[in-house]
């Protein structure tokens, strides 16, 4: 397995494969996005330990949701059990996706409580005191605090892009997964941060969209019914394009892209 790099303008192309792909198979590639969405809503609710669960659990998510999308790039229908991909394999990988989850959980639960320090902002006490969801997104130390909060997140999201694949389709330890994700995220910086800003302006261009319908259809009731759907569709796109930005970063030793 050794390294590829790739022009700046691959991650327009990423963006592309993401959106055709995800049209290939629309329903069962949202279906899987909204059953990761709903078991995430599920263990959030349980006390204590289900919110680091719902954490520990996104690298595997994440793997199911790559090889959903390989399985529909190659023209195949994907089944619900492609979800627990990570789950299916052998003792050793899944051992090592257990640990891969947990380090996840206890980085952004250090992400979180470090944001927290530096912003000064105690959520639980902004969000009991908001009128409501709107006020509470509004407020100055809530906006200071989901700032640092992206900001910290960023080398912790760079660890663990590529990691859950590499450790389930090529056997890479927990470690070494980390470090060649890293690794490959800034060998190919540019093309990530293209990757990037053509989401951003498809989200961006999605919700002008989003307004002027709503705004023809009703104004703001309009709106709360339509947004919900159209940004958990584009969320599912951006997710089924994150395969194709690990297929292109690495090469196996006889020179094509990894399964």
């Amino acid at each position: 397995m050794k390294l590829n790099k790739v022009p700046a303008l691959t991650g327009i192309e990423w963006v592309k494969l993401g959106i055709r792909t995800f049209f290939r198979q629309p329903l069962a590639l949202a279906g899987l996005f909204f059953m990761f969405m709903l078991l995430v809503t599920l263990l959030s609710v349980v006390p204590v330990l289900g919110h680091f669960i719902s954490l520990a659990l996104l690298p595997a998510a994440t793997l199911g949701l790559m090889a959903a999308t390989r399985e529909a790039s190659s023209g195949k229908f994907p089944m619900p059990t492609i979800l627990a991909t990570a789950f299916q394999a052998g003792k050793s990988q899944i051992r090592a996706m257990v640990i891969l989850g947990g380090l996840y959980a206890v980085g952004s639960a250090g992400v979180m409580l470090l944001a927290g320090a530096i912003s000064g902002a105690d959520v639980q006490t902004l969000s009991a005191e908001a009128t409501s969801p709107e006020t509470l997104m509004m407020h100055p130390a809530m906006i200071n605090n989901m700032f640092i909060t992206m900001v910290l997140y960023l080398p912790l999201g760079l660890l663990f892009w590529h990691a859950p694949a590499l450790v389930h389709w090529h056997g890479v330890s927990p470690g070494k997964s980390l470090f060649f994700s890293a690794l490959a995220c800034w060998t190919n910086k540019l093309a990530l941060i293209v990757f990037f800003f053509a989401w951003t302006a498809v989200f961006m261009g999605f919700a002008m969209a989003v307004v002027i319908l709503a705004l023809l259809l009703g104004g703001p009731t309009a709106l709360a019914f339509i947004t919900f759907p159209v940004v958990m569709l584009l969320t599912s796109m951006f997710f089924t394009s994150l395969y194709f930005t690990f297929r292109d970063s690495f090469v196996t030793d006889d020179g094509q892209a990894p399964a």
